[in-house]
């Protein structure tokens, strides 16, 4: 064991399948759950002084991880979730579960943050992609982020630096990992919150296929059109690559139906964007990252 990290909770060559939305995943050589920033900048700072690579896979909802695994330390942030209000203001760790936070704003009567009631993933994942859904994002609610840089130092990003566009962040260029981070939200009425929340949720349930494994969306929305119905007018609804398929209710989602790998996802969505550029003209854009080594 690494005696330098003495007292942090690390997995040696753990199997990140167990971890990850979609079930698929080969081991990581050290996995690491910090309790706080100062076991963070530990480990951060102990893998640049060795040339140790290292990235933080947040809560491992919107993303794929091959097969082969993730060399060197992957930080999961399961442990540093507090969620706290002041006024109007909730801030939240980045490992705290976005649905939870909502409904820590609905319990205070804060509007605002209902459009990510049923968002699977973390505070810090939600800000790494600008997530959004039902005419609400991140951006429209920030207000500033405590981050990690790739020196192992800590600073405050401002919502102007955080420079948010549709899936994107300054953070995704810069290696910054989202620490935790403030959102400012207006005073609302409980059982309006309630209501709308419930909605929402009640409209995610009717058309997306939550009983099955998935990275959520897998693709950005085509300017002018919708993913999931240029997939359908493909004609792809159901096709399956090993044990992953594209969902029949949502043909947006691919789904983990029968111990799918990555290389299955992999190779269902290089098909998807070959097949729609050949119906359709347009070009998807993947919105779920993949990340680690092909199986060798």
């Amino acid at each position: 064991m690494i005696e330098e990290l003495a007292g942090i909770d690390i997995r040696i060559n753990e199997p990140l399948q167990k971890y990850t939305y979609t079930k698929v995943g080969g081991p990581a050589d050290y996995l690491v759950f910090p309790r706080n920033r100062i076991e963070l900048t530990r480990v951060v700072k102990y893998a640049n002084q060795h040339k140790i690579p290292w990235l933080v896979l947040g809560n491992a909802s919107n993303l794929i991880v091959r097969d082969g695994g993730i060399r060197g330390f992957v930080i999961m942030f399961d442990k540093l979730n507090l969620i706290t209000v002041d006024g109007y203001t909730i801030e939240a760790e980045a490992g705290a579960n976005l649905i939870e936070t909502t409904k820590v704003a609905k319990y205070h009567s804060l509007t605002g943050f209902e459009f990510a009631c049923g968002i699977p993933g973390s505070i810090g994942g939600a800000i790494f992609m600008n997530a959004g859904a039902y005419g609400g994002e991140i951006a429209n609610i920030f207000l500033s982020a405590k981050v990690l840089t790739p020196e192992g130092e800590i600073k405050t990003v401002t919502a102007r630096e955080m420079a948010f566009g549709y899936r994107i962040s300054a953070v995704q260029a810069s290696g910054d990992i989202v620490i935790s981070a403030k959102f400012a939200l207006n005073p609302g009425n409980f059982e309006q919150i309630s209501q709308e929340m419930d909605r929402l949720n009640y409209l995610r349930r009717l058309k997306q296929p939550l009983e099955y494994p998935s990275c959520g969306s897998v693709f950005k929305r085509p300017l002018g059109h919708f993913a999931g119905q240029l997939i359908m007018e493909a004609g792809l609804k159901g096709y399956r690559v090993g044990g992953v398929e594209v969902s029949e209710k949502h043909a947006g989602f691919m789904i983990n139906v029968d111990q799918g790998t990555a290389c299955d996802y992999e190779q269902l969505i290089a098909h998807v964007i070959a097949t729609v550029k050949t119906n359709s003209g347009v070009t998807l854009e993947r919105e779920v990252r993949i990340i680690g080594e092909e199986l060798t």
